[in-house]
């Protein structure tokens, strides 16, 4: 299997290409990603690995949660190459890909949390899974980050920069997180091995039917809510 991965949604823009069990990946940040840092890097990878767009077999993409202008930018990348040269492609979350840097098996579970900004976190539980890499438990929220709760069961891994940002998630019931795992951020690398398993499996869309997930529409404060305290 061929496959191409695309994210620009939080501070790493990141490209991956699956090629024969190969990975090779790209990954920057500078706190701004942008559409031509990631073209530029999935053509080094292409040409790195001697594969071509139309030799795919898919393209994966993130479609968010994260910032609004990178989650955009990966969406419309991803459709913009996938229509060129006739391929599917595979949404995958951002959570999602957090989650599988940490899932290590049958019974593992995972809590994905990145800074959502004006004091609030995007946030999301998952399991490992056999088939699909991950499954999702409940749905993907956003909100302050006293609003993050855990359901009871085995103990939980905490990962991404929501813990970085909002330590007070660390001492939640049951999860463990180190500076490590609390530092982390979505690559193209988890993306392409979802992507892979998600095409394996039938679960592909045309390229116009790929969605960026928001969870939210409010980007900015206004000048009033600026003003006021800290919810924490």
């Amino acid at each position: 299997m061929r496959l191409l991965a695309l994210d620009a949604a939080t501070e790493a823009c990141s490209v991956a290409l699956l090629a024969n069990g190969a990975l090779i990946s790209r990954t920057f940040e500078s706190g701004k990603s942008n559409a031509l840092k990631i073209l530029s890097m999935a053509e080094e990878v292409l040409a790195e690995a001697q594969v071509s767009l139309p030799m795919l077999d898919g393209i994966a993409a993130s479609i968010g949660p994260g910032a609004f202008t990178g989650v955009r930018i990966s969406v419309a990348v991803a459709q913009g190459l996938a229509f060129g040269a006739d391929l599917r492609v595979v949404p995958v979350t951002t959570l999602e890909a957090l989650a599988l840097q940490v899932l290590d098996g049958p019974g593992s579970r995972a809590l994905s949390c990145l800074d959502a900004r004006m004091g609030e976190v995007y946030w999301g539980s998952f399991a490992w899974d056999a088939v699909l890499g991950v499954l999702q438990s409940g749905t993907l929220q956003v909100g302050p980050p006293g609003r993050v709760s855990l359901a009871p069961g085995a103990p939980c891994i905490g990962v991404g920069r929501g813990f970085a940002a909002y330590p007070v998630l660390a001492a939640l019931p049951g999860l463990s997180t180190d500076a490590a795992r609390s530092a982390a951020l979505p690559n193209a690398r988890e993306i392409a091995r979802l992507g892979a398993l998600r095409l394996k499996a039938g679960s592909a869309l045309d390229a116009a039917d790929l969605k960026p997930l928001y969870l939210r529409d409010k980007v900015a404060f206004t000048e009033a809510e600026r003003a006021a305290p800290s919810p924490l």
